[in-house]
């Protein structure tokens, strides 16, 4: 059947819809390691001393590295975008039903069991910025979900 206005609505919606939600639909597994990468939160954290094995302590101990990306413009962005994605990591992977979600512009967020959604992204980047709300903090309001 042919539908004019519904095949330009599908072509619109369609083109709004974030490459990377359709690389979720097909492998979400992949996508979540993709997320997980963190590459300059992982290597400014080393430098540190501080190892990030996937774990609450990991972001207790992320919460005391010396905020020295502030002073860098550039870089503040990536590191909370990364902390924001370390921190969904450590969710998925900790607390029972949680999982990554997309929107459909492609901005990840965690899902709790309860159906409460997490901007990870946003947490991080505030995280980043202020140090507030620290990101075990987080972790903690969210996993009593």
């Amino acid at each position: 059947m042919n539908i004019p206005f519904l095949d330009n609505w599908r072509k619109r919606h369609d083109a709004e819809r974030s490459p990377l939600v359709s690389a979720f639909d097909r492998d979400p597994e992949g996508v979540a390691e993709l997320l997980a990468e963190c590459e300059l939160l992982r290597a400014r954290a080393q430098v540190a001393g501080v190892s990030l094995d996937d774990t609450p302590r990991s972001l207790a101990a992320l919460d005391q590295i010396p905020p020295r990306w502030r002073d860098d413009p550039e870089e503040l962005p990536w590191i909370g975008n990364d902390a924001g994605l370390y921190l969904g990591t450590v969710l998925v992977r900790t607390v029972p039903g949680a999982g990554w979600q997309l929107r459909p512009d492609g901005q990840p967020v965690v899902r709790l069991a309860s159906g409460r959604e997490i901007d990870v992204v946003a947490a991080g980047l505030d995280w980043a910025a202020t140090g507030a709300p620290e990101l075990s903090q987080i972790y903690a309001e969210s996993a009593e979900f």
